[in-house]
């Protein structure tokens, strides 16, 4: 049996989610996850990875500008550590948001893989 192995990045976890059959877990995951936190996202299972890393992108972007209470909420929900957040530069949102969303990915990866896998 494999051992989980955390992701360099946001290309490496989804094309490693898609090497496992996991990709649809995945976006079932992050579904569940944004509803819960009241920020519906609906990311279509036929969704690319491409457009997957945009579109959660663009919504944590937006959540950052313009809902900071709900993007603490949806982090505390996906269950992003705080410490990790916290080592990130907020100088330039942008960059913060891809950040986050690679953090967001990793969180939800790891739950996705652990169920499959235990």
């Amino acid at each position: 049996m494999s051992s989980f192995i955390a992701p360099i990045s946001t290309d490496n976890l989804l094309s490693e989610a898609e090497k496992e059959a996991l990709y649809s877990k995945l976006i079932e995951q992050l579904n569940k996850d944004f509803n819960f936190a009241n920020e519906p996202i609906d990311l279509p299972f036929s969704i690319s990875p491409e457009q997957l890393k945009t579109e959660l992108h663009e919504k944590i972007y937006r959540l950052i500008q313009y809902k900071f209470t709900e993007y603490l909420s949806l982090l505390y929900i996906v269950d992003v550590p705080e410490n990790e957040v916290k080592k990130l530069d907020g100088s330039d949102i942008m960059e913060l948001s891809q950040q986050v969303t690679f953090l967001v990915l990793k969180r939800e990866w790891m739950k996705v893989w652990f169920r499959n896998k235990y």
